[in-house]
């Protein structure tokens, strides 16, 4: 049966679920969080942060959405024009280590004319301080054209062309596998280890992961929730690219990988996934996975959140669109990149950073983007204004705090209910101090001086009352 391809107009008009305004990438979830009624169950949140990417906490709303909130474009921090890389380097990976930033990728080039590879792949090192300039360094391990003075920590392997590391949080991890990484090809993904992120070795021989698809960047990491390995890796699924995923805990015997689970959101071919726990809030998984259009070649970065590792929610806007910036529309010029950084001095902003210029020039290129810090979503009001009420719920801490925007005109006040939807005494909307201003973390008050922490562990409910705001994330604290 020929497959059908699905225009992004088509996309939109499928889901039924979904109110989309394009132009503004705002979404709204009617399904599940509009409904009437007592929700059952009473959920327990205690002093995490909770981000408002999904509907977890809502239960019922009027005149509010969920806003989708996409990256703003700063300059250029890697160009790839040495002799070993060139205009196909790609599938990077960034994490930070300490006070070092670490960057890997591979070193590609592709000759239009001659329409081949110009010379072998090659996995490269890059770091930075402040990540913002990066170095290559001269580490002298590999030849390349007689030469070891270059940033090539591994060749020769297949696993050259995507390798993606990352440091082992795993308390149990050996000093010489600090380090870890996959990478592979058609026959499966292989594992690797470092004691330092430079000298590398494969743990075995044999490919750990055999059931996939992976000529894309395929990666794990340690997971403090599941206290295991988490693998996602791409297959084909109905005639679709799609991502799989595993666990391990112990990095070389892995579960039977696992399609993930988008719900009713239309079937869509998902290259690179650049998945892992938000590092504020590591309960949550983000997902950007790049979004592939097979008649033009052309990709766009998306997002996804999950909380369980199997069902995420799309979104259907792209995070970076092709008309961003720069070089961004030819084939396969638009990933992001597998890191979510938050840079020296810059508390209230996320460093992102997506490519540019594949195929192009003499060398791809790598460019940062910021998010405000929790800012991937928000709960959103105009200027009409509107209100939600949140599930009930338990927390312990002794305030609580918002991350939020208030715009000229607009207002945020805040109400504690019972269980039951009663306001309870001193925390009536009536009584709350109005917030304005746009602050990371702001604790909500009330003119009674009602004392949050009396309410640690009863079951509560929280009603928001706003216009022209956005309300990013809540916490309580002690």
């Amino acid at each position: 049966m020929p497959r059908v391809e699905i225009s992004r107009r088509q996309w939109l008009k499928s889901a039924a679920a979904l109110t989309v305004v394009s132009a503004t990438a705002v979404h709204e979830t009617r399904r599940s969080f509009a409904e009437d009624g007592e929700p059952t169950g009473i959920l327990a949140i205690g002093s995490r942060r909770e981000l408002f990417v999904d509907d977890f906490l809502i239960a019922k709303h009027t005149g509010t959405r969920l806003k989708m909130h996409q990256p703003v474009p700063r300059d250029v921090v890697l160009v790839c024009d040495a002799p070993w890389e060139g205009n196909t380097s790609a599938y990077y990976t960034l994490f930070a280590d300490g006070d070092l930033f670490r960057m890997y990728y591979r070193g590609a080039h592709f000759d239009e004319a001659a329409k081949k590879s110009a010379h072998p792949e090659c996995a490269c090192y890059a770091e930075s301080r402040d990540g913002l300039r990066w170095e290559k360094p001269q580490l002298g391990l590999i030849e390349f054209a007689g030469s070891k003075e270059n940033n090539i920590i591994w060749m020769g392997e297949a696993g050259t062309h995507n390798f993606t590391p990352f440091k082992d949080e795993n308390p149990a991890c050996l000093p010489t596998a600090k380090y870890k990484a996959l990478a592979g090809g058609a026959k499966g993904l292989k594992a690797y280890q470092s004691p330092d992120g430079v000298r590398w070795s494969l743990m075995r021989e044999e490919p750990v992961i055999t059931n996939g698809g992976f000529d894309s960047q395929n990666l794990a990491f340690w997971s403090p929730e599941q206290k295991r390995y988490v693998d996602f890796h791409r297959k084909v699924r109905d005639r679709a690219r799609d991502i799989m995923t595993a666990t391990s805990t112990d990095f070389l015997n892995w579960t039977e990988p696992e399609f993930l689970d988008y719900g009713d959101a239309p079937r869509e071919d998902l290259y690179t996934n650049a998945i892992g726990p938000y590092f504020r809030a590591p309960h949550l998984l983000l997902g950007f996975p790049t979004r592939y259009q097979p008649k033009s070649q052309q990709v766009e970065p998306i997002l996804m959140t999950s909380r369980d590792g199997r069902r995420f929610h799309r979104w259907p806007d792209p995070l970076i669109p092709i008309t961003a910036p720069k070089d961004r529309d030819g084939n396969r010029s638009n990933y992001m990149t597998r890191g979510l950084l938050q840079l020296p001095g810059q508390d209230r902003e996320l460093s992102v950073y997506a490519t540019e210029a594949y195929y192009a020039g003499p060398g791809s290129r790598v460019r940062r983007f910021t998010f405000r810090t929790d800012g991937f979503v928000s709960l959103h009001a105009g200027a009409a204004g509107g209100e939600m009420l949140t599930k009930p719920f338990t927390f312990s801490g002794q305030q609580l705090t918002l991350n939020y925007a208030v715009a000229g005109g607009g207002r945020l006040q805040m109400e504690i209910q019972d269980s039951a939807g009663k306001p309870l005494t001193g925390f009536a909307l009536s009584d709350s101090v109005p917030l304005i201003g746009d602050e990371i973390a702001a604790a909500v008050k009330w003119t009674t001086g009602a004392d949050v922490s009396a309410l640690a562990g009863k079951p509560i409910r929280l009603r928001f009352a706003l216009a022209n705001a956005d309300v990013y994330a809540l916490r309580f604290t002690a």
